[in-house]
């Protein structure tokens, strides 16, 4: 692709992928560098790359890892951290969205127990989060076994 054709590229994923995970856009486009990267990058390349501070693209990189979709690791050898995204990464967004959930599950399930003398409206409200977390849990893991099953 052509470098204007790859910025725009990834100036849409700042947009979308961004507005889409409740990210900065400047993590949407870190991972469109990355998704389009042939190599491992380290900090200063991907600084370089997005015109971004350094404590910008340190909270950036630290949002990519725990989303599941970049891996940070030292090269054989190498002194600097380098990022880039997985080969699972759709599979690590998934786990992240899963393990999410279940901790809004984990809080849905004390929520009821501590909320047990509310008023009955109040209960209700409780007990339809922890309906909805419940079931949300339960799709997650079988969409997750479905598309691993698909790969």
């Amino acid at each position: 692709m052509p470098s204007g054709a790859v910025n725009a590229l990834i100036d849409d994923f700042g947009l979308r992928i961004g507005r889409a995970m409740g990210w900065p856009p400047m993590a949407g486009r870190a991972a469109g560098v990355l998704m389009l990267s042939e190599t491992p990058l380290t900090m200063t390349e991907l600084q370089t790359a997005l015109n971004a501070s350094k404590g910008s693209m340190s909270e950036t990189t630290r949002l990519l890892v725990i989303s599941g979709t970049v891996r940070r690791f030292k090269e054989p050898g190498a002194r600097q951290y380098v990022y880039e995204w997985r080969d699972d990464a759709w599979i690590g967004c998934l786990q992240h969205q899963l393990e999410q959930t279940v901790e809004l599950l984990t809080l849905a399930e004390s929520a009821q127990t501590t909320g047990a003398d509310l008023p009955a409206r109040q209960r209700e409200r409780l007990r339809e989060m922890h309906e909805y977390y419940t079931f949300m849990v339960e799709q997650l893991k079988a969409l997750l076994a479905d598309y691993k099953a698909s790969r």
